[in-house]
């Protein structure tokens, strides 16, 4: 019986304890492989575009360039970009935040621990969930920019589109959704692209955000 394809993943940390520690921990795993290593925000631009991993664990401060220009140039310059979580120190960080507005699929703490680590990337490598709901919610009240006015996609969305988008905030995955709706898991993903063609969104974390800072969702 065939193995299935590992999951690529990249660390970005200036700190070379920081990457030994995780690298570690990830190589412990079957399903995941760690196949790059950068220092510097530069550096991680060059090993993401040479080795395309599925995953890269991004820390949000580091030299020359810092973990938010370095997620935005990824994923400006590459076709098929991989899915970035930051990695920081302070839960409530502005940093954070404006990674997530940039397009970084969610974020982890330094001091999470193993468990919740590798979870968190076989979960942002599904690309059908939302990565640590509740901290989200927490990080949009605090440092969401509000709309003066509602922006114009908040009228175009149906009704279930609203639903499954309210859905998506509280970290469901598709087929929970459904389960809940009581539709098809296909339904529940055409309604998830229109949200994310309506929202102009690329991910689910930045259709969450949107839906804050348009204050669709309570909390931001």
């Amino acid at each position: 019986m065939t193995s299935p394809t590992p999951i690529r993943v990249v660390l970005a940390d200036d700190e070379r304890m920081v990457r030994t520690a995780l690298r570690a921990i990830l190589s412990a795993e079957p399903d995941l492989e760690v196949v790059g290593e950068a220092a510097t925000g530069a550096e991680a631009l060059s090993v993401v575009r040479d080795v395309r991993p599925d995953v890269v664990l991004m820390d949000v401060r580091m030299p020359e360039i810092d973990g938010i220009r370095a997620t935005e140039q990824i994923l400006a310059t590459l076709d098929e970009p991989p899915r970035i979580v930051v990695v920081t120190t302070f839960e409530n960080d502005s940093y954070v935040y404006d990674a997530l507005r940039a397009g970084a699929a969610g974020f982890l703490l330094k001091r999470a621990d193993a468990d919740a680590l590798v979870q968190a990337v076989r979960l942002v490598a599904r690309s059908d969930s939302l990565l640590f709901p509740a901290a989200v919610r927490t990080l949009a009240a605090e440092h969401a920019r509000a709309h003066p006015a509602p922006p114009a996609w908040v009228a175009k969305l149906t009704e279930r589109e609203g639903e499954v988008l309210r859905h998506m905030a509280r970290g469901l995955t598709n087929a929970e959704i459904a389960r809940r709706m009581g539709v098809g898991p296909a339904t529940v993903k055409s309604h998830v692209a229109a949200v994310l063609a309506k929202t102009g969104t690329r991910d689910r974390t930045q259709a969450v955000i949107a839906a804050y800072e348009a204050r669709f969702l309570n909390g931001g």
